[in-house]
């Protein structure tokens, strides 16, 4: 399987937005989650984020087509934070997002630690986590009657 990343830049803002936007709308209108779903973020945001010092954003591409993204958190004593990332629908299951994983890990080869959070009620995102070797913490925040956020790291 043919994955890799490419670092963004500013100019790939719009076309990571509109991706993230078709990657979380399934999950959006399931959940309703309106104010923290990252389909509902404005493109204003994203380029906010992109002007972070603290932010890498990498497309990912699965042979030559761009097809989702990824957003790192650097923060402080050599820990990170995925948040988001996102594979459009149609390229979802695939085991892009491990090889991603694997990828950001050597790039990223200094860390100390890892967090992420996801959807609680999305078991095949939860055994993914897991699987990469991620741990629940215990905490959880509660977004609606129908979604809840679960939260994880790696060390």
């Amino acid at each position: 399987m043919v994955v890799s990343l490419c670092k963004a830049t500013i100019d790939d803002a719009a076309m990571l937005h509109e991706m993230q936007v078709n990657a979380f709308m399934p999950l959006l209108e399931k959940y309703q989650d309106d104010d923290t779903n990252p389909a509902n973020e404005s493109l204003e945001k994203v380029i906010t984020r992109f002007k972070q010092p603290f932010t890498d954003y990498y497309l990912i591409k699965y042979l030559e087509d761009t097809i989702g993204g990824i957003r790192i958190v650097k923060m402080q004593n050599k820990s990170y934070r995925v948040s988001p990332i996102f594979i459009l629908p149609e390229h979802q299951g695939k085991g892009i997002a491990q090889k991603v994983f694997g990828i950001i890990e050597e790039i990223y080869h200094d860390a100390q630690s890892w967090e992420l959070d996801t959807i609680m009620q999305e078991k095949g995102l939860c055994h993914l986590y897991e699987k990469l070797g991620y741990k629940k913490t215990g905490n959880t925040k509660k977004i609606n009657e129908k979604i809840t956020i679960v939260f994880y790291e790696k060390s």
